[in-house]
């Protein structure tokens, strides 16, 4: 059959169905609801940082580097992290850790459901440990409680788990968009690290989402960028892509360092003894003494990040930020406590860039900055795109997208080839579960049955002689034995099928009568059809337990091709295997020697 006949008018290249209009409708109304939601929890980080550090009551956030308590200020962490360990043992475990791998769990092992409490109880814990000092983000406990939000909105439906997952999905990336202004960036976040698929049955619901909450922030908590920075060169030249790949390999070393650091920590605090309500107490100490050494290394740090992308910070804070940064916030991270990574990890590749900056050819004040901000986030969470369109957003300074393309793309190529897993994943790993990062387009969604079936078989009239049946099941040492055996009538129309079992049964019950295949016939067989995706057969393989269907023309006379089975399926997935794994010279160059003249 000629491919330019076949009939494909039933095949597209999506499969979403007018469901997306009911899940979208609920997605705007979760953007509305997160980004309230965003907004509370910045607001309670105000609250609870001003009473820490300062003893009043207000909700404006406020920078902990400022407090006037000298050493005692070593016990306001600890005092934190003793309310965060009693609200996780007796509230819920699951608010520990920084948000964004707790709702990857919730999606691949609880069917993207999560508890009420949680939704609750998670704000709460991240603003008492961002506001006594914690050196997180809030990002990571917004995420999260976006998505607590859009699950249990969900669960007030009658929709499917994928439903429920896209909702959720929708709810955390609302929640980024609210926080930060940028909604694109919360996109794809949620399709490099939460939707693992890209559809437009999540996409469009979960862009909806975003734009609304962003929409919202406008008349909530304010303009975008975060960040203002003034406009850096349209064009960089050489040099500076040059210094793009260095500061991109150099973001790739400290982003598996950083990695390497929070799981070091946390194997060190799985050795102790003591209950592990108790661990985040210890980390609480660590950032105790570190924020006593070097104050601007305490809470979430937006001011010290603009002060940097501004070019107004010392020597001195550069190395703060590296050295004490990195170990207060890897080991506070490791030891179970609640709070996000997305800005310390634009601290400390904001310290980074200033160090590159003394070396590397100027472009602008807060240029290497922002290029290793850029580059540590996409390098230690493997999500390049975010990394970049975040940078973008979070400075709206479109003039960096190639330099930032470079160096994020630099850093992303150093991690995966450093390391197996992200920090994100490798706290998913550790409780058993394996996560694949890599999206393609299944090989069995551009194979169809026509390309794999079997046409060499044994098909049967509906009265077949004895001899026939016996001849039937002759066994083919090449293909081995047929387990499925079409009956057709006269114009080669599939009528029923019957099993070997039920053949070999009914021939040896005959006794030298005719047999009857009338009484062992299954008059309504599961078929497939040779213009179909071979992803489409493996579904209906699924739904109905059998693995061998005949195939037949489409139309009201089913005539029979062929057959398939679930070893043709496994046939096709082997020849895909092999396109990726053999190597071959397609094009040679041949040099031809000029024979020497008479």
């Amino acid at each position: 059959m000629s491919r330019t006949n076949v009939d494909l008018s039933h095949l597209g290249d999506f499969t979403t169905s007018p469901r997306v209009l009911t899940i979208g409708a609920l997605a705007v109304g979760i953007g509305i609801v997160s980004a309230y939601v965003a907004d509370f929890l910045l607001k309670l980080i105000g609250v609870f940082t001003n009473l820490f550090f300062f003893q009043r009551w207000s909700t404006a956030l406020a920078s902990p580097a400022d407090h006037r308590l000298g050493p005692f200020v070593i016990l306001v962490p600890i005092v934190g992290a003793l309310v965060i360990g009693v609200i996780a043992r007796y509230g819920s475990e699951r608010i520990r850790g920084h948000g964004i791998p707790e709702a990857i769990e919730a999606i691949l092992i609880h069917g993207s459901r999560v508890e009420p409490r949680v939704a609750l109880l998670k704000p709460v814990s991240a603003a008492i440990s961002i506001g006594s000092g914690g050196p997180f983000g809030a990002e990571g406990p917004i995420i999260m409680t976006g998505g607590a939000v859009g699950s249990l909105i969900a669960q007030f439906f009658h929709l499917t788990s994928a439903e429920r997952k896209t909702l959720l999905v929708a709810g955390a990336a609302a929640g980024m968009s609210a926080t930060f202004a940028s909604p694109v960036a919360a996109v794809l976040l949620a399709v490099e690290l939460l939707l693992f698929e890209w559809k437009p049955r999540s996409m469009i619901p979960v862009t909806l989402a975003s734009a609304t909450a962003a929409a919202a922030r406008r008349y909530i908590i304010g303009l975008g960028p975060l960040f203002p920075v003034q406009p850096h060169p349209t064009f960089i030249g050489p040099q500076g892509l040059a210094g793009c790949v260095v500061a991109g390999l150099l973001a790739g070393g400290l982003s598996a360092l950083l990695t390497l650091a929070v799981y070091a920590a946390e194997d060190a605090f799985q050795r102790l003894t003591i209950h592990w309500m108790w661990w985040p107490a210890i980390g609480g100490l660590v950032i105790g003494l570190g924020g006593y050494v070097f104050p601007q290394a305490l809470g979430v740090g937006y001011d010290t990040i603009g002060a940097m992308l501004q070019g107004d910070v010392s020597g001195h804070m550069i190395l703060g930020i590296l050295i004490v940064k990195s170990i207060i916030w890897s080991v506070s991270l490791g030891s179970g406590t609640s709070g996000g990574v997305l800005a310390p990890l634009l601290m400390m590749g904001g310290a980074l860039g200033g160090v590159e900056a003394m070396v590397l050819p100027f472009e602008g004040v807060g240029f290497w900055p922002l290029v290793s901000m850029g580059a540590i986030l996409g390098g230690t969470m493997r999500s390049p795109f975010t990394g970049v369109v975040f940078a973008l957003e979070l400075t709206h300074d479109v003039n960096m997208l190639l330099p930032l393309l470079v160096a994020v793309t630099i850093a992303h190529g150093c991690t995966v080839l450093l390391l197996r897993r992200s920090i994100l994943t490798e706290k998913v790993a550790r409780r058993g579960f394996h996560l694949s990062r890599e999206y393609a387009v299944d090989p069995l969604e551009i194979l169809f049955a026509r390309e794999v079936m079997r046409t060499n078989i044994v098909a049967m009239p509906a009265e077949p002689p004895l001899e026939t049946l016996v001849r039937s099941l002759h066994i083919d040492p090449a293909r081995g034995p047929q387990r499925l055996y079409p009956i057709i009538d006269a114009e080669q129309r599939v009528v029923g099928v019957v099993t070997r079992v039920d053949l070999e049964k009914l021939v040896r019950d005959a006794a030298g009568a005719a047999p009857l295949v009338a009484t062992i016939l299954r008059d309504r067989p599961v078929v497939a059809y040779p213009d179909e995706p071979l992803r489409v057969i493996v579904h209906r393989m699924a739904e109905t337990g059998l693995t061998r269907f005949p195939v037949v023309e489409r139309g009201t006379e089913p005539r029979l091709l062929g057959m398939i089975a679930l070893d043709d399926l496994l046939k096709a997935r082997a020849l895909n295997l092999e396109a990726e794994r053999r190597r071959e010279r397609v094009l040679r160059v041949r040099l031809a020697r000029a024979k020497a003249q008479a």
